[in-house]
């Protein structure tokens, strides 16, 4: 019965981890109105009711972002896109611990710490709609585990290896930064996980044939990448010296790569995993888990309760954590024209491998932590509830101009003011593609433009400025007759389009800071 009251605690808290995606009509993550149209581009790519025939077509050729894209678009034959995508982050959200516990199962630990990484699911790399990589974050931890699996479970090796290997090819094919991660951790488990077969083995056959299992299952994945990095490396890259998501030069030049200095990624190591709310209410979650964590480790260390795992064994976790810490620290921030907010996005990962991480304590108190832990799943579902709302009451101004917008539209984006009152991200920088979502049009930028989206321009991109965080750089004779609709917000529409406004042009619409500017 006992048994069955932990269950169904741990249920209740993965439901409330979720909780906060369903709550409200608009999510607070940057890109997840351009990650949206994209996806509906992609399953609507032959809808003549749209522009998307006419403007887009697919990209033949393996790209680490299919994983994510491809599977929302699957659930939306089933499903609204909306809804698709919110199944999806919640298979993520609850997924994170899950997968934890299995990794911890893996190494004959308790499993309740992995309900301390809930609210770690939220913070600043789902702010910002990196969706990709965090999908890859449990893919990551599985793909430990079924190796660990692989090693020590003499009776199903195979089985475990099978995983392995679909679980890799899963990762790759979500985001590559979780699989140059386990470029590091599977070969540091390989070292440090002691095989059954070890006691009685003699010679380098011996010891190699009871991990053979476990080494031909990262063999697809290896494959795979290798296979992309042929065909990504070997497409010339766009050298434009200055110039916003172009090389500034060679890869690894020191020209194309930008830095944090050590003292900054200190700094945000802590500040990132919960900078969601203006408010900082949303801490109080992370300080529980905090809490929580200082408590079993406290307890751990004194108890000094004995361990199953050998003198090497036992360093597997924490290992995976300074691998994670240099990561963060050691990568730089940008390589430009290929990877982008590169090392701050490892502060996640590095996190969830700290809980994981704590050491044992007597069983009798493992109970007691896994109700705190719940406990800090309920405290994130109030606090994250209630942000969330209140940024979706905010953004309902993308409602009201989605219904003035007319069908199959070609839409620009002016965002001045790309901030909320609720978030503290730049959550309406990408709002001209709800517009263009909602009629089946396009944008002045999307992520088609990007080598790694499952979609390409069929001809020369529409014109637009160089980024679109620089609005100021529209410049209307060159770039504005492509376009019939112009979302602007933070500026009023006459600053930008002067007297066109009253020949040619009309406000359409007005709702919040934004206005929807029509061809007349």
């Amino acid at each position: 019965m006992s048994a069955r009251t932990d269950r169904l605690v741990y249920a209740a808290a993965l439901v409330l981890g979720a909780l906060p995606l369903w709550v409200s009509s608009h999510l607070p993550m940057v890109d997840l109105p351009q990650h949206l149209h994209l996806i509906s581009v992609l399953h609507r790519l032959e809808d003549p009711t749209t522009l998307y025939p006419q403007l887009f077509a697919a990209r033949h050729e393996l790209t680490p972002y299919l994983g994510y894209y491809y599977a929302v678009s699957l659930l939306n034959w089933l499903l609204p896109l909306d809804l698709a995508n919110r199944l999806f982050l919640s298979a993520y959200v609850v997924g994170l611990p899950l997968s934890l516990a299995f990794l911890l199962r893996a190494f004959g630990r308790p499993t309740w710490p992995s309900l301390l990484a809930l609210p770690l699911a939220y913070g600043d790399n789902f702010a910002w709609g990196f969706i990709n990589y965090l999908a890859a974050l449990p893919l990551a931890l599985l793909c430990c585990g079924f190796f660990v699996r692989a090693l020590t479970d003499t009776g199903r090796r195979r089985v475990w290896a099978t995983g392995l290997a679909a679980c890799l090819v899963a990762v790759l094919l979500f985001h590559v930064q979780a699989f140059a991660f386990l470029g590091l951790a599977l070969p540091w488990l390989l070292l440090t996980t002691p095989v059954p077969e070890d006691a009685n083995a003699r010679g380098l056959q011996a010891r190699l044939k009871p991990r053979l299992p476990a080494l031909l299952g990262v063999t697809p994945g290896v494959i795979l990448f290798l296979s992309w990095v042929v065909l990504r490396l070997g497409q010339p890259s766009e050298v434009e010296t200055g110039a916003p998501w172009k090389a500034w030069g060679p890869m690894l030049s020191p020209q194309n790569l930008a830095w944090k200095s050590f003292a900054q990624n200190r700094a945000e190591l802590l500040e990132v995993l919960a900078n969601l709310l203006r408010d900082g209410s949303d801490r109080w979650p992370l300080y529980a888990v905090g809490a929580v964590a200082v408590g079993a480790f406290v307890l751990g260390v004194v108890r000094r309760h004995s361990s199953a795992e050998g003198p090497v064994a036992r360093w597997r976790l924490p290992g995976l954590l300074l691998l994670a810490l240099g990561f963060y620290f050691l990568l730089p921030f940008d390589i430009r024209g290929y990877i982008y907010y590169l090392n701050t996005r490892y502060a996640q990962l590095a996190a969830v491998l700290a809980v994981a991480s704590l050491p044992l304590t007597q069983p009798a108190l493992r109970r007691p932590l896994l109700w705190a832990s719940a406990a800090c799943a309920l405290l994130l579902a109030l606090v994250l509830g209630r942000g969330f709302r209140a940024f979706s009451h905010e953004a309902s101004e993308w409602d009201a101009l989605a219904e003035a917008t007319a069908s199959k539209p070609r839409v620009m984006g002016l965002i001045f003011d790309a901030g909320s009152r609720v978030v503290r991200h730049p959550v309406f920088l990408h709002g001209a593609a709800e517009l263009a979502r909602a009629r089946g049009g396009s944008t002045n930028f999307s992520f088609a433009l990007t080598p790694h989206s499952p979609l390409r321009y069929r001809g020369t991109p529409p014109p637009t400025f160089p980024s679109e965080w620089r609005p100021q750089d529209f410049d209307y004779a060159s770039q504005g007759p492509a376009y019939d609709h112009f979302l602007v917000r933070g500026v009023h529409p006459s600053r930008i389009f002067g007297e066109r406004l009253q020949r040619e042009l009309a406000v359409a619409a007005e709702s919040g800071n934004s206005w929807l500017v029509r061809r007349r």
